[in-house]
């Protein structure tokens, strides 16, 4: 494991947000989710692809508050540009559990 900084750390902005909306994402080559977030009036809504399909739904993804980091460039996924990375377990069989605060806060919020 590679040590870093508190400085490094500090640089990665990791923000409480609420998914929105969840579409599918047929065009994506490993199963994903197309989530569009709202971090707040600071930073307002941004979009995500998200391969979390083996362990949740559309309907239980919806209002579900989520952390991710917002300050990496947009990337293009296929046809998709995802402007933030939600964050989230890998476990071995590969699916994700997602990373998510426990308890509602603001969105928005910087982890610290």
């Amino acid at each position: 494991m590679k040590e870093i900084n508190w400085q490094d750390f500090e640089q990665v902005e990791l923000r409480t947000g609420t998914i929105i909306e969840v579409m599918e994402f047929p065009e994506a080559r490993h199963p994903a989710w197309k989530l569009v977030i709202d971090f707040g009036a600071e930073i307002g809504i941004k979009k995500s692809s998200a391969q979390i399909t083996d362990l949740y739904n559309r309907e239980e993804l919806i209002g579900k508050q989520i952390v991710a980091v917002i300050n990496f460039p947009p990337k293009q996924i296929g046809p998709f540009m995802s402007e933030c990375l939600v964050t989230g377990f890998s476990q071995e069989d590969g699916s994700v559990v997602l990373a998510v605060p426990d308890k509602v806060t603001a969105n928005g919020l910087k982890i610290s």
